[in-house]
């Protein structure tokens, strides 16, 4: 049997992206199906959910939805250091809770969300997109839309199926365990790096309550080989760096994750279909984390697909203008950090050492900028001018692309 439906837009992917791109579209009037393969939004977690406060409060995230933090510290095989604020300006999402709110914003405001349905191909006509076909409990579904909005995450199960990308090269492997541990300062985390916590990566201890951390591994790919599961379960029984201090740990949940890694290479628009989030490939290379990106372009795509479908223009040359905004505000940016990452991926444990040294002397401020890959000429001449190091001007022309 077979069930079909009609709605002026479908979003594939009830993620950051995708809730916010049902929602935003459908507050602007839309009638709006929300799909989401897992049997509840968030079911499995596949991000350590680090992110920015000033974002959080943008987007109207609670404040228990995330644990603050105001210090950073680094270490690598033989140097460590700290950078503090009085003022908590990082975070690390409780990841569910903050799906789950973005999901049940965009039901409140009308969208129909679809669990445990899974979407298998594409409904075309005369050559474009116009819905999608989907699986649920042994049903065939049809989705029949004017526009679709591609928020699948690192799978990009629309716009593949459309026949316009391959999978990606390049992505960010990440592996952690939530786990209960005797000793924690809550309101700082730990950044690791070095051959012998990640050698094309890092590893992290990520706090999200005053008992509770997350402790992983991210590696890039195809840069290494190394299974990050198998290196974290070596670090772990090892104690390694800052590992040690957490005193007995009790594991609680294994995560497990996928990003892109090849910046913003995708054409992220064509007749009747968005990409948006990790299927356009929006991820900060320097950390590879991309939620909040997710949400904010998430919302424009649902803001100018509801625009779109008002004035009866879904044609990629309406659309652009999505791409045009993201582009304007990031891609510079992005592009800037890709040519940081790839000096990091070069750095021997030496050079590591040495590079915690300057970043030890960064202001809170300067370093996350820096984290957040939020470049920008001025800032990096700034940083230039008050750290006069050779790692720093080297960074000055990277970005500047000298």
């Amino acid at each position: 049997m077979v069930k079909e439906f009609d709605y002026d837009l479908v979003v594939v992917g009830a993620g950051p992206a995708g809730s916010s791109a049902a929602y935003a579209a459908a507050k602007n009037g839309c009638n709006v199906a929300l799909i989401e393969k897992e049997k509840v939004v968030a079911e499995t977690v596949r991000t350590s959910g680090v992110t920015w406060i000033d974002y959080c409060k943008e987007f109207g995230i609670p404040e228990d939805c995330y644990n603050p933090i105001r210090s950073y510290k680094f270490c690598s095989p033989k140097n460590t250091a700290s950078i503090s604020e009085e003022i908590p300006k990082a975070a690390v999402l409780n990841v569910r809770k903050t799906y789950r709110f973005l999901a049940e914003q965009a039901k409140e405001s009308g969208v129909d969300i679809f669990l445990d349905t899974t979407v298998n191909d594409i409904i075309k006509t005369n050559e474009n997109i116009s819905g999608v076909k989907a699986n649920s409990n042994n049903e065939e579904l049809l989705f029949h839309s004017k526009m679709v909005i591609d928020a699948s995450g690192f799978g990009s199960v629309v716009v593949k199926s459309l026949g316009k990308v391959e999978q990606w090269e390049r992505f960010g492997v990440g592996a952690e365990y939530e786990v209960d541990v005797e000793h924690v300062d809550s309101d700082s985390w730990w950044l690791m790096v070095g051959q012998m916590y990640s050698p094309a990566g890092y590893a992290w201890i990520f706090p999200v309550s005053k008992n509770r951390v997350r402790i992983g591994v991210g590696v890039g790919k195809p840069e290494s080989e190394i299974d990050p599961t198998k290196r974290l379960d070596e670090m772990i029984k090892n104690k390694l760096g800052p590992i040690k201090d957490l005193g007995k740990l009790s594991n609680k949940e294994f995560h497990y994750g996928l990003i892109p890694n090849e910046g913003l290479t995708r054409k992220t628009v064509y007749d009747n279909l968005i990409l948006v989030g990790d299927s356009a490939g929006m991820a900060n290379p320097l950390v590879l984390e991309g939620i909040r990106y997710a949400i904010k372009y998430g919302r424009l795509a649902g803001n100018i697909s509801a625009t779109a479908l008002h004035t009866g223009n879904t044609s990629e040359k309406f659309l652009e203008r999505y791409e045009q905004v993201w582009k304007k505000e990031i891609d510079a940016k992005i592009n800037s950090a890709h040519k940081v990452q790839k000096r990091w991926l070069n750095l021997t444990d030496d050079d590591w050492d040495k590079e915690i040294t300057i970043i030890s002397e960064l202001t809170s401020d300067e370093f996350l900028d820096f984290i957040r890959a939020d470049f920008s000429i001025s800032k990096i001449i700034k940083l230039a001018t008050h750290h006069p190091k050779l790692a720093v001007r080297q960074l000055f022309n990277i970005v500047r692309g000298g």
